[in-house]
């Protein structure tokens, strides 16, 4: 089921847009009998989040008609919106696997059986300066896995802990951490290239191979790819897993004032711009989460910088109280909402 809803000018008028629209689409499903099945032992919902700018927002959530159940649907939701720096966003759910990750296929049908939040962001200006095209690039890779740590929050596996804090992004953990510098364009150009698509083959085996390659090839692998940042005519970033509750907002929030407040954003490439020299970061993102120390001091600078930055743009009291309990409550103590899950596996007789 998909729930669209039409640009929104800022952050909070989005995150209203979508709230509605997952409100109705809640009563639509139960008007059919239908019901959202969720991963969380909870029962809370799994949700997908982007954010991008001067878009419609979709939502594909996993219904389960009574009697049935089902191991590999998602949210994908989507509620677009615009900062006050003229950067525009789209919030979106879903659970697609990712085309352009080498995985086996159990590592496959964990990640289409949980949920994640992406987050898509007005791509930047051309030039320098934090809100340029270069540095957003670059900022968006160092933080990929800083945030994917402190969102994690799929640790289990038919409903027992997998050693990962999220199996979304142990599909990932064999990735390097882009380090920046160069062309954006020609960066995104030649992963596009070189990634292989459902077939097997990338667009440049094609070419060798068959000499051509149709556009609408081209634009279905492209569709199909889900690295941790994608160029979609916008930054588009899917680190975050599903989140307890209304924390979809939180992730929201966080990841758009870091990349479009230009002091948090400087502040935010501070505290993650060491990270291209980190090895095997993607792996200890998804296993150790911000039990990893040199993930959870980037954490905690950019999470007190993003709650700054809300404030600086006049956020509201409520969501960047949202922000400042999941600081509290995770942030600044190593933890992760997979611990929370973890905890009531373990706690289980």
């Amino acid at each position: 089921m998909t729930v669209s809803g039409p640009p929104s000018p800022g952050i909070e008028m989005a995150l209203r847009r979508m709230s509605d629209d997952l409100a109705a689409s809640a009563r639509i499903a139960e008007q059919h009998r239908l019901s959202v099945s969720g991963q969380a032992p909870t029962g809370t919902e799994q949700r997908w989040l982007n954010v991008p700018g001067q878009t419609t927002t979709s939502t594909d959530h996993r219904l389960n008609a009574p009697g049935q159940t089902t191991t590999g649907t998602d949210h994908r939701l989507n509620a677009p919106g615009q900062t006050t720096t003229g950067t525009d966003h789209r919030l979106s759910t879903s659970g697609q696997s990712s085309a352009g990750v080498r995985s086996d296929g159990g590592e496959q049908a964990a990640w289409s059986a949980t949920a994640g939040i992406r987050v898509g962001l007005e791509a930047g200006l051309d030039g320098g300066g934090p809100l340029g095209l270069p540095r957003r690039w670059a900022l968006a890779h160092t933080l990929a896995p800083v945030l994917a740590a402190a969102f994690a929050n799929s640790p289990l596996r038919h409903g027992r802990p997998t050693g990962w804090r999220s199996v979304r992004q142990a599909a990932r953990r064999t990735l390097p951490v882009h380090a920046g510098g160069g062309d954006p364009r020609a960066a995104w150009t030649a992963y596009a290239m070189g990634a292989s698509g459902s077939g097997g083959s990338s667009p440049r085996q094609t070419l060798r191979e068959l000499g051509r390659i149709t556009i609408a090839d081209l634009e279905r692998h492209l569709a199909g790819l889900r690295p941790p940042v994608a160029a979609r005519g916008h930054l588009e970033l899917d680190v975050a897993d599903h989140q307890p509750g209304d924390g979809w907002r939180v992730v929201a929030a966080v990841t758009s004032i870091l990349l479009d407040d230009p002091r948090a954003a400087t502040e935010a490439a501070d505290a993650t711009g060491h990270l291209a020299g980190e090895p095997a970061l993607w792996e200890r993102a998804a296993r150790d989460a911000l039990t990893d120390p040199v993930l959870a001091a980037a954490a905690r600078d950019c999470f007190l910088a993003a709650y700054a930055g809300l404030a600086r743009q006049g956020v509201s009291r409520e969501l960047r109280d949202a922000v400042a309990d999941f600081t509290e409550r995770y942030v600044y103590r190593g933890r992760c909402p997979a611990d929370d899950v973890l905890d009531q596996a373990t706690a289980r007789p």
